[in-house]
């Protein structure tokens, strides 16, 4: 604790840090303003029963920093962003450009693509935008729109869109941590005081019991997020020595770290985005009086509502894509060249391909258990909902993971720029 006082103090006696420190939080002010004005043309009770204990909307709420609930102005939030350069880093497989610009260029390389996925985040907003704002309209949430009505809330929908970006790249240049994140996660924050309070007033004495189980899991579930995500394997590297001259240089050991969860939380995104997708059609199929596209839309919907084989599907997407997102940005041919070129060597196993195969095989066992872990944090709130039939759980996983995995992110960058500093 002493230490952690220590921290803080340093924080706000340091010119630079504490100018980084605020510049985060009247960002955060700023997004929170967004947040809070809404486009026009909206019928609140309309909003607020289609909201009630919608999956989908509810998802796209978490990724829009909470700017869905009340459609404010930055309604969509950074998800075209983060959509877009999750595409990109896809299209690092099947186009070899991309690939050479993001693993070989180095920061100038990461710069272009960075650049890259902003601009591509203009006609994905575009697309999302207008899918949001027609199946509002549909549902009788936006009413007595004309056509300019239409557009203009499309342009102010992508324009918010875009400022958001905009201001996660400030956070992340001028602030501390990844300025995206941490959107998301105080969207995520500013909604826990409704929910306590929700709690609060329809608190239950007989309910206790529930009320105590909640809590231990979610204190088990929070020390399993940090134990994974900080966990690693590391491999033993020694680097070779050289003569030169009179004196010898190199002979050094040390180690690379695998981490257990290379993906993140990229995954969960990944199946959230296929298996929301049949919500999203019924949802529009709904406002048809034809027969057929009324049973088709009710089949739809009732499949995202904890269904075993949502579940089941679920699971299996979400340990899937961990290994895919971990194959896609982690390239163990690149770092066995990188290895070689700068002379350094894993006991036992011979330099190149060999060292090549060495890693994936190891990463391939690691990551197994960061994907099982991934697909059960995934699911736990579909397992919670099921034995309890409380509808709210059903986000608290993916939920819990982002806002542990971001403090533990902001930790280290706190700590980083405290030793920086120190030094």
């Amino acid at each position: 604790m002493q230490n952690f006082w220590n921290k803080i103090k340093l924080i706000w006696t340091d010119t630079i840090l504490r100018k980084r420190v605020l510049f985060v939080f009247f960002a955060l002010v700023v997004f929170r303003l967004l947040s809070a004005i809404p486009i026009p043309g909206i019928d609140t009770l309309e909003l607020n029963r289609f909201l009630s204990n919608n999956q989908f909307f509810g998802i796209l709420n978490i990724f829009s920093g909470g700017g869905l609930s009340n459609l404010s102005v930055i309604m969509l939030g950074v998800g075209p962003y983060i959509t877009g350069s999750i595409i990109m880093q896809l299209l690092t497989i099947m186009v070899p450009s991309l690939k050479r610009i993001y693993h070989e260029e180095g920061e100038a390389g990461r710069k272009r693509f960075s650049q890259y996925s902003r601009l591509l985040t203009v006609p994905l907003a575009a697309v999302q935008g207008f899918s949001l704002l027609f199946i509002l309209e549909k549902q009788n949430i936006l009413v007595n729109l004309t056509a300019f009505d239409r557009l203009t809330n499309l342009f102010i929908v992508i324009a918010g869109s875009i400022l958001l970006m905009w201001i996660g790249e400030l956070v992340s240049e001028f602030g501390i941590g990844n300025g995206v994140s941490l959107i998301i996660f105080a969207g995520i924050v500013a909604g826990l005081p409704s929910q306590v309070s929700q709690l609060v007033f329809t608190f239950d004495v007989s309910q206790i019991p529930l009320y105590l189980m909640f809590a231990v899991v979610g204190v088990l579930v929070i020390a399993g997020i940090v134990l994974v995500t900080e966990a690693e394997r590391p491999i033993p590297v020694t680097y070779a020595k050289r003569v030169r001259g009179m004196k010898m240089y190199g002979g050094g050991s040390t180690y690379l770290p695998l981490r257990v969860n290379q993906a993140g939380v990229i995954p969960i995104i990944f199946a959230l985005s296929i298996l929301l997708f049949p919500q999203m059609i019924g949802t529009f199929l709904s406002r048809f009086s034809n027969v057929i596209l009324a049973k088709i839309s009710q089949v739809l919907v009732s499949f995202t509502q904890t269904s075993i084989l949502y579940a089941v599907l679920y699971f299996i997407l979400v340990f899937l894509f961990t290994y895919f997102y971990t194959a896609v940005t982690f390239d163990p041919e690149a770092l066995s060249t990188n290895l070689q070129k700068n002379g350094a060597f894993i006991p036992g196993i011979r330099p190149g391909p060999s060292t090549a195969d060495y890693i994936s095989k190891v990463l391939s066992r690691i990551t197994l258990l960061g994907a099982v872990f991934l697909g059960f944090i995934a699911i736990l709130p579909l397992i919670m909902q099921y034995l309890t039939g409380i509808a709210s759980l059903a986000l608290g996983g993916t939920s819990i993971l982002i806002v542990v995995s971001v403090v533990l992110d902001l930790m280290k960058k706190i700590d980083a720029q405290i030793s920086m500093r120190e030094y």
